[in-house]
């Protein structure tokens, strides 16, 4: 299934590959699903996972691991693409468990039946908690391959994913009488563009606290933009249900600032994302990317 044409950005050239940087994160997620695959794991689990990670999706986390490597010359490609694929499964985890009925109840995810619907709510919770493993084991890998590099490699996605600020911590706030805006959208959409900049600076020798900074602003002018899609997008162009903020009582920018306003504040984070750009690295190469993130972001 393709990706949603609100999500969909043209593939970014590596500098240091012909391959496109779409072809390394589909290769990248392949391979870290080659030890879930049928066989090895019990068929159902298999299909399933596949379903949730390899049905589309716009992969702007892991681009932007290669992106940011990019900037630094990407010395260390095998460690950039594991990073990248550790990542986006993180994102599909986070996905899938929004989807379950205890959440959002969704039926649709990226045009297609979502895990819990299509294989059932167990197989669901199981799909999400082995997406987890299975990242955790590709920045393992990362690790192996620059030992060095370890300690701040997991610290980086460790934060981006628990309970302290972290996509946990996100979901939790959802469960509260009342969430601030700013933390929530912070916790649960920009932590993992965070750690995404930071990974792809760790892994090819930059400043993965600089790279943080730019990570926080693209995060939430994506978040931004999704609150906008949400109140004014439909199902069938987005490929998941809309009208959820306003169904579910959850903190939105729309519900704050109104639909002209939330779009201001995706212009200006973006703008942001660019001021943030560290001055150490080929800012040529992120500021193409930037200009097409903002594209994408600039038709909700």
């Amino acid at each position: 299934m393709a990706a949603s044409p609100h999500l969909a950005l043209a593939p970014f050239p590596s500098p240091l590959s012909p391959t496109t940087s779409e072809e390394r994160v589909e290769a990248a997620l392949g391979r870290a699903l080659e030890s879930a695959g049928p066989g090895a794991t019990p068929p159902r689990l298999a299909r399933a996972l596949r379903h949730a990670v390899l049905s589309g999706g716009g992969r702007l986390r892991p681009q932007l691991v290669l992106v940011v490597a990019a900037a630094h010359g990407d010395p260390r490609p095998e460690v950039t693409d594991a990073c990248a694929a550790a990542v986006e499964l993180i994102h599909c985890a986070s996905l899938v468990h929004d989807d379950m009925p205890c959440f959002d109840d969704a039926e649709l995810r990226r045009g297609l039946p979502s895990v819990h619907r299509a294989f059932g709510e167990a197989m669901a919770l199981l799909v999400g908690d082995a997406l987890i493993v299975l990242a955790f084991r590709e920045l393992g890998r990362a690790a192996a391959l620059a030992p060095e590099l370890a300690g701040p490699l997991l610290s980086a996605l460790t934060e981006a994913s628990g309970p302290s600020g972290g996509i946990v911590g996100g979901q939790a706030w959802e469960l509260e009488t009342a969430a601030p805006l700013e933390e929530y959208h912070r916790a649960k959409t920009a932590s993992l563009f965070t750690a995404a900049a930071a990974l792809g600076a760790i892994a090819s020798g930059g400043d993965g606290g600089g790279w943080s900074r730019f990570g926080d602003a693209v995060g939430r002018a994506y978040q931004a933009a999704d609150d906008v899609r949400d109140a004014a997008g439909s199902a069938a162009a987005l490929g998941k249900p809309v009208g959820r903020d306003a169904a579910l009582g959850r903190p939105s920018l729309v519900a704050v600032r109104g639909l002209d306003g939330a779009r201001a504040r995706v212009r200006e984070l973006v703008a942001l994302a660019r001021r943030r750009v560290p001055s150490a690295c080929r800012a040529e190469v992120v500021d193409a990317w930037i200009d097409r993130v903002a594209a994408a972001l600039d038709r909700v």
